[in-house]
C-alpha cells in the first residue's frame, strides 16, 4: 500500500520571548507514517501536542528537528526544509486541511468559499459551484445561506462550510483538526460517511477527534501522542 507521508524523529518546541527566552518543549522523536486509504487518529490528552503535529505537517509550524517526507507530484519533499513557495504548491495539490475555525474573505458567499479550492486548481467556476452545492446540501446547510458570507453564521454552520471546503478537492492527504467539534449528531454522521468515502478513494487521513463515537467510527489506528512527550506538556 502506498505511503504518501513519513514522519521521522520530529521535534518541536516554542521559545517564550516574553519570559526571558525560555524554551518550552512540545514533542520529540515523533515518528509514524500514513498509508493511502487509512484514517490514523492522534490520541492523547488536551495539550499533548496533537494540533502541533498537524500544523507541522501543514507547514504552519516550523520543525526543530527531523523530517516530514511527503510524496508530491512524483517527488519526495521534506516539509522541514521546503521553501514557502513549495509549501503553497503542496497545499494546493497534495495536502488538504480542515481546521477548527473558518477564516474567509469578508463578503464572499459560502458557495464560493467552498468552491474556491477547485477554482484554484483550474476547474471551471460553474462546475466547482455545482460540487459545492452538493456538499453543502449533504451537510444540511440551508440553501438560503449559500449566497451569504459565512462570517455571520453560527459556529456549527461555519464548520459545515469549513468541512465542505476541505472535502471538495481530491488531495491525496487530508488533515482533520476536530472537524466535528461544533456539529450535531446528524452532521457528525455525515462527516463519518465523507471520511469513509475518502478512505475508499485512497486518501490518507490524519485527524484529531475528541468525540469518542466519531473517533471509534473512523480510526483505523490510534497514534498515541503521549509517547512523543518532550518535557512539560504544551499546547
Amino acid at each position: 500500500m502506498p505511503t504518501p507521508v513519513v514522519v521521522s524523529e520530529v521535534a518541536k518546541s516554542f521559545t517564550m520571548h516574553l519570559r526571558d527566552g525560555i524554551k518550552l518543549p512540545v514533542v520529540a522523536n515523533v515518528s509514524f507514517s500514513l498509508k493511502s486509504g487509512e484514517c490514523a487518529v492522534l490520541g492523547g490528552p488536551s495539550g499533548a501536542g496533537k494540533s502541533s503535529i498537524l500544523k507541522m505537517l501543514y507547514g504552519n509550524y516550523a520543525v526543530d528537528e527531523g523530517q516530514i517526507i511527503v510524496s508530491h507530484g512524483g517527488e519526495l519533499i521534506d516539509l522541514a526544509t521546503a521553501s514557502p513557495r513549495m509549501m503553497l504548491r503542496i497545499r494546493r495539490d497534495t495536502i488538504g486541511y480542515v481546521s477548527q475555525f473558518l477564516r474567509t474573505v469578508p463578503r464572499v458567499s459560502a458557495l464560493d468559499v467552498v468552491a474556491e479550492p477547485l477554482v484554484m486548481l483550474g476547474e471551471d467556476r460553474d462546475g466547482a459551484r455545482d460540487k459545492a452545492r452538493e456538499l453543502l446540501a449533504r451537510l444540511n446547510l440551508p440553501e438560503k445561506l449559500w449566497l451569504l458570507p459565512p462570517a455571520t453564521f453560527s459556529g456549527g454552520e461555519q464548520q459545515r462550510v469549513n468541512i465542505a471546503r476541505g472535502f471538495i478537492t481530491a488531495h491525496p492527504v487530508l488533515l482533520l483538526d476536530e472537524p466535528t467539534a461544533s456539529l450535531d449528531a446528524v452532521n457528525r454522521q455525515v462527516v463519518v460517511d465523507l471520511i469513509a468515502q475518502k478512505k475508499a478513494s485512497g486518501v490518507a487521513l490524519l485527524g484529531i477527534f475528541h468525540d469518542q463515537d466519531v473517533r471509534e467510527a473512523v480510526a483505523d489506528r490510534i497514534i498515541d501522542v503521549t509517547e512523543f512527550a518532550a518535557g512539560k506538556i504544551a499546547a
